[in-house]
């Protein structure tokens, strides 16, 4: 099985190619961690709030067609759940068992299309605060090898 993270967004700073590779490395063969990043619609400085709507339902289309089919649907969201470590891990173990890839879809600056995101299985949320998207692919990254570290009783995680 495969969890994916789609990404809306484009040449990130070094540190979060390294960042994200090491964690994506550290996953086992079994539970492969990918990145498929998509690049932005070009969006004008002054683009009015319909503008910005079609920019999304286009950037949604491209997201859509590179989730492969069958695949769980978490989209990323500041509205969406919060969940603990331990939480994340329980549903982790759901997926596993359940066999299917996940992808996980982080929106361009202007977030995600409404249909898209009500169209996922799931709406999480990484923090309140406001994040990069290059830091938001890191600590994605980093709470799934941590959640997998955990269901198979590895000493990274700590209560």
């Amino acid at each position: 099985m495969r969890f994916l993270i789609i990404a809306v967004g484009h040449r990130q700073p070094a540190w979060v190619e390294t960042a994200f590779g090491e964690y994506a490395k550290r996953m086992p063969r079994e539970v492969r961690m990918e990145l498929i990043e998509l690049r932005p619609e070009a969006r004008s400085d002054n683009a009015g709030e319909a503008a910005v709507a079609k920019l999304l339902e286009r950037e949604a289309d491209r997201i859509r067609a590179a989730i492969p089919k069958g695949s769980a649907v978490v989209a990323l969201d500041e509205t969406g759940e919060t969940v603990t470590t331990r939480a994340l891990a329980g549903r982790m173990e759901q997926w596993l068992s359940g066999g299917r890839d996940v992808a996980f879809v982080i929106g361009s600056a202007d977030g995600l299309d409404a249909t898209l995101k009500a169209e996922a299985e799931r709406r999480l949320s990484l923090s309140a605060l406001t994040l990069p998207h290059g830091l938001a692919r890191v600590l994605l990254a980093e709470q799934l090898y941590r959640a997998h570290s955990l269901l198979r009783g590895h000493p990274y995680h700590r209560d």
